[in-house]
């Protein structure tokens, strides 16, 4: 289940970044040097990556990254629709599906700790109704569902 987040978005690095570059304008934001980067480690990752991972991920060569920096880089990112928080994990994810926003669910394996992120496209369709049937106006959602991933459960 756990795998880097690229292969979900478009094809290669550069392209990944070029469209969530062109994404944020659209939406009102500017992918500064130090979005971009962190953007890249979630991007990269082979699973969840927690704040301070993503610092000491940064290295030397972002002398200036501190952990405000970095929290700040990653609300950008969540407000963008390019990242995802794991509440029950305290990490992040580079969301795969950038162009639309649409409610993540996580499969989150108790046992090896890997998240993947599931097309639940027919159960976030009847949750949205749900939700606007009592006027209620959705930003996001996170869904989380815990248990054990395939390569645990056998």
């Amino acid at each position: 289940m756990a795998h880097a987040h690229l292969a979900c978005a478009p094809q290669g690095l550069s392209d990944s970044l070029k469209e969530a570059e062109a994404l944020c304008g659209q939406r009102g934001g500017k992918l500064t040097p130090l979005r971009k980067k962190v953007l890249t480690l979630l991007l990269e990752s082979n699973g969840p990556a927690k704040a301070y991972d993503l610092l000491a991920d940064l290295g030397d060569e972002d002398g200036a990254a501190k952990p405000p920096s970095v929290y700040r880089s990653l609300d950008f990112l969540l407000e963008m629709g390019l990242a995802h928080k794991i509440e029950s994990l305290n990490s992040y994810v580079a969301c795969g599906h950038w162009k639309h926003g649409h409610a993540a669910v996580f499969l989150i394996c108790d046992k090896c700790g890997t998240a993947g992120e599931l097309h639940a496209n027919d159960s976030v369709k009847k949750l949205t109704q749900e939700v606007e049937s009592v006027n209620f106006q959705m930003r996001s959602a996170v869904i989380e569902i815990r248990g054990l991933c395939e390569a645990c459960a056998a």
